[in-house]
């Protein structure tokens, strides 16, 4: 899908959300559209399947006849559903039964069905307990179907989901069927929800140009960056995932089959249901990926907890944008925690050193960590300065890059990206101040493709350029107290001209002798014209 074509389908189902909405905010509706997305990518990819799978077998209604071609099937061959049903969990791992699938949601829609709302809401319950091989729990617990926003009576409320229905099916009918294209736009929508929810967005969406940055990062070989793209990862983990959009684009980084399983954590419900919807979107199935709902800090995550070290998680690629100075109750036993044990706790004000070891404690020796964090991080004393220190010291911190400020919606900050390995080859630190290069825009600054992969070959290849880049010794950042701060290192500012006075002081001199010889003259020609000349 051209960049064209998803601007335009994105702006088509925008349009829709903001003629549609009525009473209710654009964060209320954006779960609507979103999961209206969800079940049309998943009836076209499972109707798909079934026309493969059944082949000549597969019913071609007739000119008059408005319902699914399953439903026809399923209607012929009652005996069969069950062998069908199973074969379709190996190909496709879930099941849809026809009277659920977009397209007869969507004639129900047009039809005005006064049953619509019940069905979509039992659809909704089938989809959570039964298509998949496991459950999905709550995937639709955001979305409200008899909320007094749709209307106050059922009546009201059936006939605005089918307007909604209707409007999003037409809508998307004008575009090609290709399931790739519905998880574009999911992505696109989620953007631009975001974009309108202002600083509320930070909780779930890192934009796309920082979340290839982070991606590129980590999917490189992490002892030998300028040897390429790793083959594979086998696990990958964020534990502040927020919509998935930064797992997603690890994903993307390598060939299909390049990650092993995915892992995430969220501790917002909604997002939490966004994460695992945009996974499914995205032809991850739901074998190959995991997402916990709960809290990172305190790590309520069983498999994280498991003490048995040959049973203990490790990743090859940790990424993360967790919340930015998020204050917490750091307590004697959250001291004594595996993770924070040989550091110490970060302050109450500001968690974000608890999010980095907590990251950093599941990444294996052979991986890398790129996490997103406020520049507090790189210059604030006290237990910020010790675990800071003791990353250093022990020789973690690989590379520090600086990004422009108003780059995110929750934010105008200027934000840095600390990439962390276990064991690393240099004995210094990469600093790489990239503030100054980005592209305006309205709302937000931009990175253009240029800017990241300048960010990303300075990255690979440890490059250094005046004003850009520098790799720094572990004697100068000691003797900077093991303060991080970028322009400390890497000034974008341009050097002041010197001046030689002595040559200025010469080239006065011959201006005022030029400026005497010029007066000179004219107050001749003054003279011959019998005028007056000038003092």
């Amino acid at each position: 899908m051209t960049k064209e074509e998803l601007n335009q389908l994105g702006k088509t189902l925008w349009e829709i959300a903001d003629q549609l909405r009525g009473a209710m905010n654009a964060d209320d509706f954006r779960d609507y559209m979103l999961s209206f997305l969800f079940l049309r990518y998943l009836s076209d990819n499972y109707e798909a399947a079934a026309q493969k799978e059944l082949g000549r077998d597969y019913p071609t209604p007739a000119n008059d006849e408005r319902r699914a071609p399953l439903a026809i099937w399923y209607e012929a061959n009652a005996r069969d559903v069950a062998d069908f049903e199973k074969q379709m969990r190996l190909k496709v791992h879930y099941v849809i039964e026809p009277q659920y699938l977009w397209s007869t949601i969507a004639e129900m829609a047009r039809t005005q069905h006064h049953d619509l709302l019940d069905t979509l809401w039992k659809g909704f319950k089938y989809i959570e307990e039964k298509s998949f091989e496991s459950t999905f729990q709550g995937l639709f617990s955001e979305i409200n179907l008899h909320s007094e926003k749709l209307g106050k009576k059922p009546s009201d409320r059936n006939a605005k989901l089918c307007t909604i229905i209707q409007k999003i099916a037409e809508g998307i009918s004008r575009f090609s069927t290709d399931t790739d294209i519905l998880g574009d736009a999911y992505e696109y929508l989620i953007g631009q929800f975001a974009a309108g929810s202002g600083k509320k967005a930070g909780e779930f969406y890192t934009p796309q140009q920082i979340s290839t940055i982070l991606s590129e990062i980590v999917t490189l070989d992490s002892q030998e960056p300028k040897n390429g793209k790793k083959k594979k990862l086998t696990k990958v983990l964020d534990f502040a995932c927020g919509s998935g959009s930064l797992l997603l684009n690890v994903r993307k980084q390598l060939d299909k089959g390049g990650i092993g399983k995915i892992y995430g954590q969220e501790k917002n419900i909604t997002t939490y249901n966004l994460a695992r919807m945009n996974m499914l979107l995205h032809g991850v199935k739901d074998t190959e990926f995991e997402i916990h709902h709960g809290d990172s800090l305190l790590n309520d995550w069983d498999i994280l907890n498991e003490m048995n070290p040959a049973k203990k998680l490790q990743f090859d690629a940790v990424v993360a944008n967790p919340p930015f100075s998020y204050r917490w109750e750091p307590n004697e036993a959250l001291g004594e925690d595996f993770r924070f044990k040989n550091y110490g706790l970060a302050p109450k004000s500001a968690a974000d050193f608890a999010f980095l070891l907590h990251g950093f404690h599941f990444l294996s020796d052979s991986g890398v960590m790129a996490i997103i964090l406020p520049h507090g991080v790189l210059f604030r004393g006290g237990a910020e300065e010790r675990i800071r220190t003791k990353l250093l010291k022990d020789g973690h911190i690989d590379t520090v890059i600086g990004l422009p400020a108003n780059l995110f919606f929750s934010t105008g900050i200027p934000v840095c990206i600390l990439v962390l390995k276990k064991c690393k080859k240099p004995d210094d630190v990469l600093f790489i101040n990239a503030s100054e290069y980005f592209e305006k825009g309205k709302r937000q600054n931009l990175l253009l493709p240029k800017h990241i992969d300048k960010i990303v070959n300075t990255y690979q290849y440890r490059k250094e350029e005046d004003r850009y880049s520098r790799c720094v010794s572990m004697d100068e950042i000691e003797k900077n107290d093991f303060n991080l701060n970028i322009s400390r290192y890497v000034s974008t500012n341009k050097a002041e001209t010197q001046i030689d006075l002595q040559v200025i002081n010469a080239e006065l001199v011959v201006l005022e002798q030029k400026i005497v010889a010029s007066t000179d003259r004219h107050n001749g020609f003054l003279k011959e014209l019998g005028l007056t000349p000038l003092p």
